[in-house]
């Protein structure tokens, strides 16, 4: 089974307006809500790409009950630990501009928090364990590392899409794969990335660092990957960007449904790109045939050093 972990899980509100007035009465043309939330993201593109997963993480009051009857409307498993407060509500506004207001979301007690890793550690090697997303402020720091601990434990394979600080502390813990943005491999190495080259030679020192495969996002310009074997570098179609929330959810989704359909790493890492450029031209997270239409698009090119 595929597990996916949000910390944070949201009900992203959004209001479009043709126009905004500060200090004014202003009227939405349409809204939209969503279960938002980094895990939850993978597990609706998962769903998206026919592959089965569970949502884990912290949901509370009427959003939280939003957020599970949406996903089982969707036939997407949860298991969710409950809270006493409310989990958050996010307000997006569209008027041309996008303003998001992020709200903090609800305290996390420590037993709360105990009975998600005990949830992680009923895993075993059979198992995927996908934790993405910042962690609240009631969450322990280490909360990353204690779930890599236990998942190094039940021998399931763990996947990371998450800030510098948190991705650094699971590299000694070998995950499958972690997914930063050329701008987040810049700051984890302090630096400033021209070449494709570069982005190959730093996403090698990620797997120095304990890393089993690194996808570097490059926005339009594609993405890379990188194992002990393998260095592709995947060229991406024109398009009209849209919507950045989700991409990189989907990359992940599509990374982790290929290679759990037993693609090659060529094909799975095609796949991730592909849904993560059709996500970011489309409204929402991507459709399969927003997918596979990209997917025939998409070119896959070798880079120096690789079989």
């Amino acid at each position: 089974m595929i597990y996916t972990v949000t910390f944070n899980p949201s009900i992203d509100y959004i209001m479009f307006s043709n126009e905004f007035e500060l200090n004014g009465l202003n009227r939405a043309t349409e809204t939209n809500k969503f279960a938002g939330g980094k895990g939850i993201n993978v597990s609706r593109v998962l769903k998206t790409l026919g592959v089965q997963s569970t949502a884990l993480g912290f949901t509370g009051g009427f959003p939280g009950r939003f957020i599970e009857e949406t996903l089982k409307q969707a036939e997407i498993d949860t298991d969710f630990v409950h809270v006493d407060e409310d989990t958050r509500i996010n307000v997006k506004l569209k008027t041309g501009h996008e303003t998001e207001i992020n709200a903090p979301g609800p305290n996390i007690t420590q037993l709360q928090f105990e009975a998600l890793l005990t949830q992680i550690s009923n895993t075993s090697e059979h198992d995927t364990v996908i934790v993405a997303g910042s962690i609240p402020k009631s969450v322990p720091a280490n909360a990353y590392e204690q779930i890599a601990e236990i998942t190094q434990d039940t021998g399931a394979k763990l996947v990371v899409d998450a800030e510098k600080e948190l991705v650094e502390s699971v590299l000694k813990y070998h995950p499958l794969f972690i997914k930063p943005n050329k701008d987040e491999l810049e700051v984890m190495f302090d630096t400033t990335i021209n070449s494709d080259k570069e982005v190959m030679n730093y996403g090698r020192e990620i797997l120095k660092m304990g890393a089993t495969s690194v996808i570097i996002s490059l926005g339009g310009d594609g993405a890379v990957y990188v194992d002990k074997q393998h260095s592709y570098k995947a060229l991406v179609p024109n398009g009209q960007v849209v919507n950045t929330v989700g991409s990189g959810d989907s990359t992940v989704a599509g990374m982790v449904a290929g290679l759990n359909s037993g693609l090659s790493i060529k094909e799975a890492f095609k796949q991730a790109v592909s849904a993560g450029t059709a996500t970011a031209f489309n409204d929402d997270l991507a459709t399969r045939t927003s997918i596979e239409n990209i997917k025939s698009q998409v070119m896959i090119t070798t880079l120096g050093g690789s079989e």
